[in-house]
C-alpha cells in the first residue's frame, strides 16, 4: 500500500516539475485536440470560448481548424495527453500591419506550472517569424489565466463590460528568434518521441503481467 502511494506520489512530483515543452500540431493531432476541449467543464468552455458551447460545437471547431492558414500548438504530458493548446489564428493584413489572434486552454490539473505562459511565448516567436506586428487575446476579464498572461507579458489591456482585448507590439523577426522556435520544436519533437516509447513500453509490460502472474 505504501509503495503503491511512494509512487503515485513521485509521479505527480516529476510531472510538476517537468519542462514544459511546446510542440506544433498538425491534423493528425484533431484527436488528441477533440479530447482535449471535451475534458473542459462549462466554465472552463467558457472562459476559452466566451460562451457556453455544447460538444457538437466543439467537434465542428477541431474538424474545421485549417492548419495551412493558423497555428496550433500543444503541450502533452507523460502519458500523452495532451494538457495544453494555444491557437494562433492570422487576422486579414492591414497594409503593412499584420494581426494575430491567441487563445489558449489549460487543463485544470495541470495549471500552476507555466503551460499557458510557455504556449503564449512559442505564439510569440511564431508571430515574430512570420511578419506578425500585434499579437491579440479576447477573453472575458475574469479568465485568470490570459489575464495572468497578458499583465506578464506586459500587454496594452482594455476592459468593457466584463470582457478584457490585450494587445501586444512585436519586434521584427531576427536570427534569435529563427533559431529559439527551430530549437524548441525540434525539443519538442524528441521530447514527444520519447514519452510516445516510453507510453508503449508500458503498456507492452502490462501486456505481459497477467500471464507471469498465473505462470
Amino acid at each position: 500500500m505504501n509503495m503503491q502511494f511512494n509512487g503515485r506520489a513521485d509521479a505527480v512530483g516529476s510531472a510538476a516539475n517537468a519542462p514544459v515543452l511546446v510542440r506544433e500540431l498538425a491534423s493528425k493531432d484533431r484527436e488528441q485536440m477533440l479530447t482535449h476541449f471535451l475534458s473542459l467543464d462549462e466554465e472552463d468552455r467558457l472562459l476559452r470560448f466566451g460562451q457556453m458551447v455544447p460538444d457538437h460545437v466543439i467537434e465542428n471547431y477541431v474538424r474545421t481548424i485549417d492548419f495551412g492558414r493558423d497555428t496550433v500548438f500543444g503541450v502533452f504530458d507523460h502519458a500523452l495527453e495532451l494538457i495544453g493548446v494555444g491557437h494562433l489564428a492570422y487576422l486579414p493584413a492591414d497594409g503593412d500591419k499584420r494581426t494575430a489572434e491567441f487563445g489558449v486552454s489549460v487543463l485544470e490539473s495541470a495549471r500552476g506550472r507555466g503551460v499557458g505562459s510557455k504556449l503564449f511565448e512559442r505564439a510569440a516567436i511564431r508571430s515574430r517569424n512570420t511578419r506578425v506586428t500585434m499579437l491579440y487575446m479576447h477573453c472575458l476579464s475574469r479568465n485568470a489565466t490570459m489575464m495572468h498572461i497578458a499583465k506578464k507579458s506586459g500587454m496594452r489591456i482594455e476592459y468593457a463590460y466584463g470582457e478584457a482585448d490585450a494587445y501586444l507590439s512585436l519586434p521584427p523577426a531576427d536570427h534569435s528568434t529563427i533559431v529559439a522556435e527551430m530549437l524548441q520544436e525540434q525539443a519538442a519533437v524528441f521530447d514527444y518521441a520519447l514519452k510516445r516509447q516510453a507510453h508503449r513500453t508500458s503498456k507492452f509490460i502490462e501486456s505481459l503481467m497477467p500471464a507471469a502472474l498465473t505462470a
